[in-house]
């Protein structure tokens, strides 16, 4: 693998966590604490959408995004022919 090559799948990678990760603080933070007023006049189940986001939507985001996160280095590893053995 060139020096190019590597550094073109390193890129790729850290640009991947980077999306994951504002995903992940955007559920979590912002819709758990910041929006979570505006949030709570929605009812999801019974409970305020603020209050579902905080104890279980956060968690459920972060499950989802494990999976999204390995599809996608799953995709990149074809992508540039990297096999692990």
């Amino acid at each position: 693998m060139t020096p190019e090559h590597r550094y073109a799948y390193w890129r790729a990678n850290l640009r991947l966590v980077t999306i994951l990760l504002i995903c992940w603080f955007t559920c979590s933070f912002g819709f758990g604490i910041l929006l979570v007023h505006p949030l709570n006049a929605i009812r999801l189940g019974g409970y305020p959408l603020g209050l579902w986001f905080a104890q279980q939507g956060a968690i459920y985001c972060f499950i989802l995004l494990i999976f999204v996160y390995a599809l996608a280095m799953h995709w990149l590893d074809k992508k540039f022919e990297i096999h692990q053995d």
